[in-house]
């Protein structure tokens, strides 16, 4: 299986421009699984925050809807492009399989106002297929060693 890339969310975009969302770390950060089915994959989803998706992987077999915490979250910055970074994120299925289609960063918090400001989404499959953890097995989202997602711009003239 290999998942996609991650794709920043257009309001995450803004609100990182615009200095609303300040990801100096210190904000709690979760992933989130959702199904075929959800509408998590537009990245002009509504306003942008963690409750205009529909169809999360509900609670069950290991899996707790909201999702897990993120760790060991990083900037970094190396010839003008900065790259967010995190650990890798394990469910373990118990009594059932975890299935889902797509993973959701967000940050689980109110930020300026903004309940839950969703950060980007991953397909975690391209071809694309669910994903499954059967039962005492584990559903891991690996991030790639280039880290999570990078901003990055040439120079105005």
């Amino acid at each position: 299986m290999a998942a996609g890339k991650w794709k920043i969310y257009d309001q995450a975009k803004v609100y990182l421009a615009d200095g609303t969302l300040d990801m100096d770390l210190t904000t709690n950060m979760k992933m989130a699984l959702f199904l075929s089915t959800s509408n998590c994959d537009t990245l002009g989803v509504g306003t942008g925050v963690f409750g205009d998706l529909t169809n999360e992987v509900a609670t069950a077999f290991g899996y707790t809807a909201g999702g897990i915490a993120l760790t060991g979250e990083t900037w970094g910055q190396v010839a003008g492009v900065a790259t967010f970074d995190c650990d890798t994120v394990v469910w373990t299925a118990s009594g059932g399989s975890i299935v889902a289609r797509f993973a959701v960063i967000y940050v689980d918090a109110t930020v300026n106002t903004i309940v839950k400001p969703l950060i980007a989404v991953c397909l975690l499959d391209t071809t694309p297929a669910n994903v499954t953890a059967t039962d005492t097995n584990t559903l891991t989202i690996a991030i790639n060693e280039s880290g999570v997602f990078t901003l990055s711009g040439a120079t105005s003239n």
